[in-house]
């Protein structure tokens, strides 16, 4: 027969080595998270919501008293919290309105963009544009939406650069200067280009180049673009062009007595005259990076092929990735695809074509 005080016995002192072991576990753990504290040296330690919640659920157990001696990077009080907030969100039922944050971020997209795009609108007719679409919004909270963006009320909110333009559309052009590295019998030197972009069919005119833009050079340009017959600027009122010194107030007294209006851009702010800007790119981009002119006449040609190309042949992704000039449908039949080659290659154009008996083509690209 068993001996029930040896079993006894056997059983408190496997309970107690078993302790024993819990409690030495127990005391590494504890140094080791102080060490692991001590490394992050005052840095807070960041918890997800989950981690929030495991150490709630076990602390809530142990009790203050017993976590006041195990707890080593957050407080008993905290975890104590944790546990309360656990326990009020689960009897924490939702409203039926779900879909208020998102309608509070529509509004404020809306405000801003009725805003910005009607620059004499006050808060009243703001909020009935909005009630035309089924939102109803009180002038306090159209204001306070339109000073956090940094809108100002109406009397000192300007006229955006994109209002401006489109209000001119068909009566507006862009006017900038490029330069271009010539090699000549003196070395190198810096041309300077001016030219004329009619914002409405995106035509370039290139008016001229010159080492030298002087006040001369200038008055020249203020007479070519409003020439009574052929002037590029004939039909326009306003040109937008950046606070260069060489636009001078002669200059501008010159077109503006034949009314055109010279509408200066802000300093740094490329995308005021966005269109130039990006005909500048182009052109360096896909022609001039890509060549070494050699003269004056050189570098005349080069740009007239690239006017060329660039009117005729060229698809423009702002157009809808069309060409300028409209052409007729590809010929019906015609299996060959044919290039035109300008400056040697580097800018092609494909099109349809079909060989006559001579050995020539008929495309669509004539």
């Amino acid at each position: 027969m068993v001996d029930v005080t040896a079993l006894r016995l056997l059983l408190m002192a496997l309970a107690g080595w078993w302790n024993d072991q819990r409690q030495e576990a127990l005391a590494y753990l504890i140094e080791e998270n102080r060490i692991l504290r001590a490394q992050l040296r005052g840095r807070r330690l960041r918890l997800t919501d989950e981690d929030r919640r495991r150490l709630a659920r076990r602390g809530k157990r142990l009790g203050r008293r017993v976590l006041s001696q195990v707890a080593t990077i957050i407080t008993p009080d905290t975890i104590l919290r944790w546990h309360r907030q656990l326990i009020a969100r689960k009897w924490t039922y939702a409203k039926g309105r779900a879909d208020r944050p998102g309608v509070l971020a529509e509004i404020r997209r809306l405000v801003v963009r009725m805003a910005e795009e009607n620059p004499t609108w006050g808060y009243t007719r703001i909020r009935g544009a909005l009630k035309n679409v089924g939102h109803r919004v009180g002038r306090s909270t159209i204001a306070r939406i339109l000073k956090a963006q940094g809108i100002p009320p109406v009397p000192e909110r300007p006229t955006s650069w994109r209002t401006f333009v489109r209000a001119h559309w068909g009566a507006i052009a862009g006017a900038d200067f490029f330069t271009t590295e010539v090699w000549t019998w003196r070395g190198l030197v810096t041309y300077y280009t001016v030219f004329v972009i009619d914002l409405a069919s995106r035509r370039v005119h290139i008016v001229g180049s010159t080492p030298h833009p002087d006040e001369l050079f200038m008055r020249q340009v203020g007479r070519t673009l409003t020439a009574a017959d052929d002037g590029v600027l004939v039909g326009h009122r306003v040109l937008i062009c950046d606070r260069d010194r060489k636009w001078t107030p002669s200059v501008r007294q010159l077109l503006a007595t034949s009314g055109i209006r010279i509408v200066q851009t802000p300093f740094q702010a490329p995308n005021a005259n966005a269109y130039a800007e990006r005909f500048v790119r182009s052109i360096k981009e896909e022609c001039l990076s890509r060549v070494i002119p050699f003269g004056e006449r050189h570098l005349r040609r080069t740009l007239a092929e690239f006017i060329e190309h660039y009117h005729g042949e060229r698809n423009h992704q702002g157009l809808g990735n069309n060409e300028l000039i409209d052409r007729v449908s590809p010929v019906r039949g015609a299996h060959w695809v044919r290039r035109r080659e300008r400056l040697g290659g580097l800018l092609n154009y494909y099109y349809r074509g079909v060989m006559r008996r001579d050995g020539r083509f008929d495309g669509s690209a004539h």
